[in-house]
This record gives C-alpha cells, sequence and structure tokens, in this order.
C-alpha cells in the first residue's frame, strides 16, 4: 500500500468518526434533548468506540493479514454509520433525558461504527510498518494525519454540512462513499459485492425515502408542525420533541400556553399603556411579538433569534408581521450591540424543555440586560424546572442580585412540592404592580399567584447564584416525573 493512500485511509476514517458523532447530537436531540449532558454522553460513548477500536485494530493486524482487513472495515463502517439513525428511531420513543437514557442511546446508535471505523488506522500502520527501526516516525506521523482527519470532519460538519443539509443526506452519502472505497479495496470481495451493493442501497434508500421525525431540519432543532385537534386554526411547534410555540391562524390574540399567557398579563398588567419597546430573546413563532402588534399598534419588537433556517420556516408557514425585526446570532452577543436604554420590555424565552444556553442565565448576561432597558423598564424571563426547582432558585437568585425588585408567577403547587413546569420571573428597579398582575390572571380564569417577599426568600432558601464562571444548569434541572 503506497503512503499517500494509507494516508488518505487513515484521514478518511478519522474524519468519517467525527462526522458521526456530530451528527449523532442531531440524530439523537428529539428523543433526548439537547444538553450539556446529551454532548457528555455522546462524546464519552464516541471515545469509548475509537478506543475500542483501536485496540482491537491492532490485535487483529497483528494475528492475520492486515491488507485483508481495510475493505471489510470500511464496508462495514458504511453499512453501520446508516443504520445508525434507523436504530436511533426505532428505540427513539422509550428514550428519556436522563443519563442513561443518553449513554444508551448514543451506544445503541453510535459505538458500533465508531469501533469499527476507528480500527482502520492501527491496521493501516501495520502495513506501513516495515522495520522497527521506524516505529516512532511511522505511528507518530500517522497519528497526526488521524487527527488532522478529524478536525476537518468536525469543521466540515459543523460549519458547512449540518447547516447546509439534513442529517440523513449526510448519513448516506458518509455511507455509500466509505462503502464504494471498502468494495475497491476488499481484495475478495468478488462472492459478497453484490449482497454488500444491496444492503447499501438497501440502506440508503430507507434513509432518503422514509421521512424521519423531522418536518425540517433546521441549523440547532428537529422541527415539526402539527394541527390543534381542539382548535382548527392552531398550529404547535415542537422542537426537539417540545411544544415550544402556539399560533393561532385566525386569532393572533390567541395565547394558548400558560405561561404565554402570564408574560402578557405582566406586560399589560405592568407596562404603561401604548406602543412599547420590545426585545425578545428567542422567537420561536413570534407568538407574543405578533400578539403585542395587534394589542399595542406602534409597538417596536426586536427578536434576536440564533436559529435563522428557523425564522425562515416561521415567516413561511406563519408570516412574520411588519413590526417584528429579527437579528440572527447568539442573543448575547446580540443584546451586547445594542444601546443603552434600548428596551421597556425585554423578554427572555429562549430555553425549551431542558434545552437551556447557560450562557443566557448569569449575572454578566443580567447586567447586559439591565444595560439595555429603560430606568423603568422590566425584563420577563420564562424557566421551566421541576423537582427541587434548583435551577429555578438559583436562577431567581441571579436576578435578585442585580435588580431591585423580582417577582415569581407560578402556581403555589410549584411552591409548595416537586410539581412543576414554567415559572414567569419578573425582574425591574421599578415597583412591580403585583396586584395588577394577578388581576389580569384571575380575568382569565388563571391559578399563578405572586411570590414576593419572605414568600420568595423561602422559595431562594439560599440558592447560589449563575456566573460566567460557574453556571451548571443542567446539572440542577430537575424532570419532570
Amino acid at each position: 500500500m503506497s503512503q499517500r493512500l494509507a494516508r488518505s485511509l487513515v484521514f478518511f476514517s478519522s474524519a468519517s468518526v467525527l462526522v458521526i458523532e456530530l451528527l449523532a447530537a442531531r440524530i439523537l436531540a428529539p428523543y433526548i434533548g439537547v444538553s450539556l449532558e446529551t454532548f457528555t454522553g455522546i462524546i464519552g460513548v464516541v471515545l469509548a468506540g475509537i478506543a475500542v477500536g483501536a485496540w482491537g485494530g491492532g490485535r487483529a493486524a497483528d494475528r492475520g493479514d492486515p491488507g485483508r482487513l481495510i475493505g471489510p472495515l470500511l464496508v462495514s463502517g458504511g453499512l453501520l454509520a446508516m443504520a445508525a439513525p434507523l436504530i436511533v428511531e426505532a428505540i427513539g420513543p422509550v428514550l428519556g433525558g436522563d443519563p442513561v437514557s443518553i449513554v444508551l442511546g448514543a451506544t445503541l446508535g453510535f459505538f458500533a461504527p465508531a469501533v469499527v471505523l476507528s480500527a482502520i488506522p492501527p491496521v493501516v500502520v501495520k502495513i506501513r510498518l516495515a522495520s522497527l527501526d521506524e516505529t516512532g516516525t511511522v505511528v507518530g506521523s500517522y497519528s497526526a494525519v488521524g487527527t488532522a482527519g478529524a478536525i476537518v470532519g468536525t469543521f466540515v460538519t459543523g460549519f458547512v454540512l449540518l447547516v447546509a443539509f439534513p442529517t440523513r443526506p449526510i448519513v448516506t452519502a458518509l455511507g455509500v462513499m466509505l462503502v464504494i472505497v471498502g468494495l475497491a479495496l476488499w481484495r475478495r470481495a468478488a462472492r459478497g459485492k453484490t449482497a454488500v451493493v444491496a444492503v447499501a442501497i438497501g440502506l440508503a434508500g430507507v434513509l432518503l425515502a422514509v421521512d424521519g421525525p423531522c418536518d425540517r431540519e433546521t441549523t440547532y432543532h428537529c422541527a415539526v408542525l402539527a394541527v390543534d385537534a381542539d382548535r382548527p386554526t392552531g398550529r404547535v411547534l415542537v422542537l426537539d420533541g417540545v411544544r415550544n410555540s402556539y399560533v393561532d391562524m385566525a386569532d393572533p390574540t390567541h395565547l394558548e400556553f400558560r405561561y404565554v399567557q402570564v408574560i402578557a398579563d405582566v406586560i399589560d398588567g405592568i407596562a404603561p399603556p401604548g406602543p412599547l419597546r420590545v426585545v425578545s430573546i428567542g422567537g420561536g413563532a413570534m407568538t407574543l411579538p405578533t400578539y403585542l402588534a395587534v394589542t399595542r399598534p406602534g409597538t417596536t419588537n426586536l427578536v434576536l433569534e440564533i436559529d435563522a433556517p428557523l425564522v425562515d420556516l416561521v415567516d413561511e408557514e406563519f408570516g412574520i408581521d411588519p413590526s417584528v425585526t429579527v437579528v440572527v446570532g447568539d442573543a448575547r452577543l446580540s443584546l451586547a450591540d445594542l444601546p443603552a436604554a434600548r428596551a421597556d420590555v425585554i423578554i427572555g424565552d429562549a430555553f425549551s424543555g431542558t434545552s437551556v444556553p447557560w450562557h443566557l442565565t448569569t449575572a454578566e448576561y443580567v447586567r447586559e440586560i439591565g444595560r439595555a432597558l429603560a430606568a423603568d423598564g422590566i425584563y420577563v424571563m420564562n424557566v421551566i424546572d421541576f423537582g427541587e426547582h434548583r435551577f429555578a432558585r438559583a436562577a431567581v437568585a441571579t436576578l435578585q442580585g442585580e435588580f431591585a425588585e423580582v417577582s415569581v408567577f407560578a402556581p403555589v403547587s410549584f411552591r409548595t412540592s416537586s410539581a412543576g413546569g414554567n415559572f414567569v420571573i419578573v425582574a425591574s428597579d421599578r415597583r412591580i404592580d403585583e396586584g395588577a398582575v394577578e388581576a389580569a390572571i384571575r380575568g382569565r380564569g388563571g391559578l399563578e399567584e405572586a411570590w414576593s417577599d419572605a414568600t420568595l426568600a423561602a422559595f431562594v432558601d439560599g440558592a447560589s447564584r449563575l456566573t460566567d464562571d460557574h453556571a451548571p444548569v443542567d446539572q440542577l434541572l430537575g424532570s419532570p416525573r
């Protein structure tokens, strides 16, 4: 085997492993969510696969003719890569967001292709190792080539492929390339070549022909649009398995989700009448910006949303009101670019289930919120938590460190038991008229109550503030039982 071919194989196989690792997060997201624990589980499983593959490939190369292993390994790796999304789709409905489910899903879907493809570099090294005097040079050079392949695979997948294509075509193309190269190198494939090609074509056909769990894959989400069976004009936007937004196509003032109703009650009860300057952190289906455009004519809505394809999807399916300006990019960076005292109201609604961008929870971020707010402005933040409510308590403690007034609006059961869901937290340097908000809640039959003073102190109960240096949000989040 020539040095050029050998290095190309090591580069290609190592790049393929990292492509599969990055795709794993997207493929698993509809079933286990997107969190630090998700990436931790996937990285750990793939690293274990790399270790097992390297060890096993080296042992196999020492016990037989290494030249006969390359082709079968590439073909097997390609077939296993194409099978991974189908395996995940089959087991996904029984998985949860807990660490055991994350590791189990990653293992069943992606451990095997990582093992098989990671066995290729040591086999190639064995082929190229002509003398013990060159061991260090040969092993070191191929290790460097493999690392370079992994880097290129990471950059191309994260910066190019996932932006331009859904996951299934990427997996299909990678799997087919691995199979084709493997068959070309498989010297004894004459008898089995027809069967291998048939399996590869079958897997590729299933991946491309059978719909996956998503209506549309955006840069960050698996998006599904569903019709509300109880309200024909209602549409639900589901992101990674979580009901993210609700839009009534006939009535933009209809607010279906409880927490969205509470946020509207807060704005209507506290903010002065007339048009407002509103900044929304996270756009979703633009439910609140559209509501405010109708109920408060003249309101300017600036939405900071990181997911450009999601914005395009919402515009195509629902239309975006002319009063809404969308800035695509990370909300914290976009917020820092806003002039001081830019907003009367800032709505923080960038969290979806267990997917919490931790850098949008810290004291440093909250100071940016305060800078962008007018002197009497209000910050309304939606937090989802269950169990001991450690994340919600930490979020309140963080806001209390930066604002003069903080109140929480949620059902009493959230405070007195492990029940949980959406907490609407309001922070301002002006007095928060909790009575006006509660009156609006009662007017529509809501159950939420205001928590403040001693009640809120008992809820916070000494929780630590979140900072850029320490914000273990994923570990603080409680899961619904």
